[in-house]
């Protein structure tokens, strides 16, 4: 038997869904009496259905909206080193088998067994960002498994996750092994090299989730082509695009340190000369370039989560459209336009739509010829919509 305490749903809540593989446990699904409520957070109890059968070990959080996060089917199971050390043996296996470089999304939460984790791997220094309070308070033991399994000499922690103040938690990053890199890390991907600001950088320091889209965007290039990656950040795709031939590549971006770091990945990549930058708001920048009469054989637009939730749904489908409508008619005839959302509000359908109204309010055709997700290393876990945010629509205008 188990001295955990007990987090029990009520009779009509959806016990056949976590049999099933669901997650999450929702605060509203469970019943919350005085006990429940004075679990600390991150403490792990066990999950019961309505007639106190014993369903799964959840880490709790009586404070957040979802109250319980499954970790295991087995509610005796120990939580320790040697647990995450297992779990993370499993996630490193699967990228090593697919990645050539120990440059990936080593951990994807709730899809690679550790719900609200993410671990980049960045070489000898992975950065991880805990967003659920259980990981907060194991953060030593999650550490030392980290560094047993991999290898790693440094370990930062990433506090910027939005997820974090809804479980309670503070912002403060740091160091957990070794040190902190005092320059940007070079990173080699589908021919060129990016550079990662690991610790002032937007998330980790760099997206590997484009990486598949990246490759797709180098097949559109002819010799001599002309690109546009707007929302380029560190010049995902612009640089990508330079990498497979292309002539020149204009990045835009509002952050002109990640400009100054796409500026620094062209000149370590051979390419300096090719790339070009212009900072500012994406939508006046598309307009000025429209009003300037430009023209390019590729763009793309890959723009931060315009509906970052339900709430926010309507007014970011209204943008992805407008970028839409405003990126088409700088694709010259025969081109190609990149569309991306990173909002897991936005399904899949409904981002579909906004993209092609947009470019039928702006007088264009086009046909799709590619959608594309995240790649293999951010693996989905079908009970979780929430895992599969990312969507790149390419069609031929």
């Amino acid at each position: 038997m188990t001295d955990l305490p007990v987090i029990r749903l009520k009779p009509q809540a959806n016990a056949r869904a976590i049999r099933h593989g669901a997650p999450w446990v929702f605060a509203n699904e469970v019943v919350t009496d005085r006990r429940t409520r004075s679990i600390a957070p991150g403490a792990l109890a066990v999950l019961e259905d309505a007639d106190r059968t014993p369903l799964a070990l959840v880490a709790a959080n009586p404070t957040s909206k979802i109250i319980g996060r499954v970790l295991s089917r087995d509610p005796g199971e120990t939580v320790d080193q040697a647990w995450f050390a297992a779990r993370l043996s499993k996630a490193l296996a699967l990228r090593a088998q697919l990645y050539d470089a120990p440059f990936y999304r080593l951990v994807h939460a709730e899809a690679d067994g550790l719900p609200g984790l993410v671990i980049d791997r960045f070489g000898d220094t992975a950065v991880v960002q805990p967003n659920a309070a259980w990981l907060e308070v194991r953060l030593e033991a999650l550490t030392a498994a980290l560094q047993q399994v991999t290898g790693v000499q440094h370990v930062l922690k990433n506090a910027g996750g939005r997820t974090r103040a809804l479980e309670g938690l503070d912002d403060q990053s740091g160091v957990l092994a070794g040190q902190a890199p005092d320059t940007p890390l070079p990173v080699t991907m589908n021919g060129a090299t990016y550079m990662a600001d690991l610790t002032g950088g937007q998330k980790t320091g760099l997206f590997f989730d484009q990486r598949a889209s990246h490759a797709f965007a180098r097949r559109l290039v002819t010799p001599g082509a002309e690109v546009l990656d707007v929302f380029s950040h560190v010049g995902g795709f612009g640089l990508a695009m330079l990498a497979a031939g292309a002539r020149t590549a204009l990045c835009v971006d509002g952050s002109a340190p990640a400009l100054a770091l796409a500026e620094a990945g062209a000149e370590a990549s051979g390419f300096g000369d090719r790339l070009s930058v212009r900072q500012g708001d994406a939508f006046d920048t598309l307009t000025a370039l429209a009003e300037a009469g430009a023209q390019f054989d590729v763009v793309v637009c890959d723009p931060p989560a315009f509906a970052p939730s339900k709430q926010a749904l309507e007014a970011g489908l209204r943008a992805y459209e407008r970028i839409a409508r405003l990126a088409a008619p700088l694709v010259r005839d025969g081109g190609y336009l990149g569309l991306c959302s990173c909002s897991h509000a936005a399904d899949l359908g409904a981002f579909r739509t906004a993209c092609t109204r947009g470019i039928g309010r702006a007088g264009r055709q086009g046909a799709l010829i590619h959608t594309g997700f995240a790649g293999p290393d951010h693996p989905l876990m079908p009970q979780l919509a929430e895992s599969g945010y990312l969507k790149a629509l390419f069609y031929r205008l």
